[in-house]
């Protein structure tokens, strides 16, 4: 397969030793060999060192969607569903973690390990829900940048979407002419942003104690709180940076050889999933609390903009306007990230690319024109989550399989324990979806 593909000018795949990759551009760059990384990391990088990767992931649970999925719960049902982010940050936490293996154990991405095991109808049709999942990303991300450019400086939607999609083609001009080094530390610098803004609120409207430890219970109030946790739990877990993490580990380590050195890269690998998503699901909680500790009760509130002007009305101008900027570098980064995600799973799956400035104007087009019809950005914004949990099975199931493959991953199998914890989560989420289309049908 290698070999066709390289005669017809198509990427020959990262797992080729010394092989030409296709970054997000189409560019080809010259991928280190997979033992490379490991002789740097002996001669003396720390495990801090190691860190990155699963930042530019847990950007995507810090988007614009998460914002507008959490504030509408907390106003609505205050802490009721504070339980639902941190079950979702841990199950994501494990999740990423998965995906990353994967990466280091093979030198190649779940994409691709998910191609070679699909004849040529069933990749293009696998290939089409990731695309369209990708899609409703990038949709919640621009809608986000560009509701905060109204909220700030009064821009209308749609020249601030466009704008959005402009700044995010210069952050992967980063990734694509710089490495993904440099391009790591932006969105790592942008992601400190994000939570700066959204805790400064919650430092001025503390939460409830008693509240806070009756929304750790498992509970529902109704079909709405089922869609809104739908959504949340969709806005945590996001399929297309499971897609992204195995290339990014991928791209940064190549392919390690089992042993002493795979373990301890593993060990760091854990380190970063852990510290992003205690980051990225902290960001989350923030922002429920606030909702609840702040806007609880106001029926004004429905909206983002809603949202800002309550908190402007409660917390004062300065908390409104850093609550604005907070959503703007979300979009902002995460609408980024999501491009790149996007081309990764067409690389993968596909063997193709595209230039960045092509897809960055296919997957910018459904949120401009979601736009220029007048939808209503936040519901929007929910309803997109929605999408993104529906996409959860067809991520997880192959990932659940492919790292408790012992032919595949070797002695960096998943323990019995994590392959069930792992089924867990995938049978949790699609059940979710289950539920969620029967009260739909039935009219819930």
């Amino acid at each position: 397969m290698a070999a066709g593909a390289a005669q017809s000018g198509l990427d020959p795949g990262p797992r080729e030793r010394g092989s030409l990759a296709r970054g997000p551009s189409g560019h080809n760059r010259r991928m280190a060999q997979p033992d490379a990384p490991v002789r740097r990391w002996r001669a003396g990088a720390s495990g801090f060192g190691l860190l990155g990767p699963a930042f530019v992931a847990a950007v995507a649970y810090v988007d614009p969607g998460n914002v507008a999925a959490n504030l509408q719960a907390g106003a609505r049902y205050g802490y009721l569903l504070l339980w639902v982010l941190v079950v979702a940050t841990v199950a994501a936490a494990l999740v990423q973690y998965l995906s990353a293996k994967l990466g280091v154990a093979t030198g190649a991405s779940l994409p691709e390990l998910v191609r070679d095991r699909l004849g040529t109808p069933a990749r293009i049709a696998y290939w089409l829900q990731a695309e369209a999942i990708a899609m409703a990303t990038d949709l919640a991300e621009v809608i986000g940048g560009a509701i905060a450019l109204r909220l700030l400086f009064g821009v209308p939607l749609l020249a601030g979407g466009a704008i959005t999609g402009a700044v995010s083609v210069l952050l992967l001009a980063i990734q694509d002419r710089r490495g993904q080094r440099p391009f790591e530390r932006v969105i790592i610098g942008l992601l400190t942003m994000v939570a700066a803004g959204f805790v400064t609120g919650l430092v001025v409207s503390p939460p409830s104690p008693a509240g806070v430890l009756g929304g750790l219970v498992p509970r529902f109030s109704g079909s709405d709180s089922l869609l809104l946790a739908t959504a949340m739990f969709g806005a945590t877990v996001m399929p297309h940076v499971v897609y992204l993490h195995s290339a990014l580990a991928r791209d940064r380590f190549g392919s390690v050889p089992p042993g002493s050195a795979r373990r301890r890269l593993l060990a760091a690998t854990r380190m970063d999933v852990g510290l992003s998503m205690v980051l990225a699901g902290g960001v989350n909680v923030v922002m429920l609390l606030l909702a609840a500790s702040a806007l609880r009760g106001r029926q004004d509130v429905d909206t983002i903009e809603g949202a800002h002007a309550a908190i402007g009305a409660e917390l004062g101008p300065v908390v409104a306007a850093l609550f604005a900027v907070a959503l703007l570098v979300s979009g902002l980064a995460s609408t980024s990230v999501g491009c790149y995600a996007g081309s990764v799973i067409m690389q993968g799956l596909l063997r193709r690319s595209i230039g960045l400035f092509t897809r960055r104007a296919i997957t910018l087009i459904p949120a401009l024109v979601a736009l220029a019809v007048g939808g209503e950005p936040t519901l929007l914004l929910v309803l997109s989550q929605v999408v993104l949990s529906f996409g959860l099975p067809f991520v997880l199931v192959p990932l659940v399989r492919l790292t408790a493959d012992r032919s595949l991953l070797g002695a960096s199998t998943n323990r019995a324990v994590t392959t069930a914890l792992a089924w867990a989560v995938a049978t949790a989420v699609t059940l979710l979806n289950v539920v969620l289309i029967v009260g739909a049908i039935a009219g819930g």
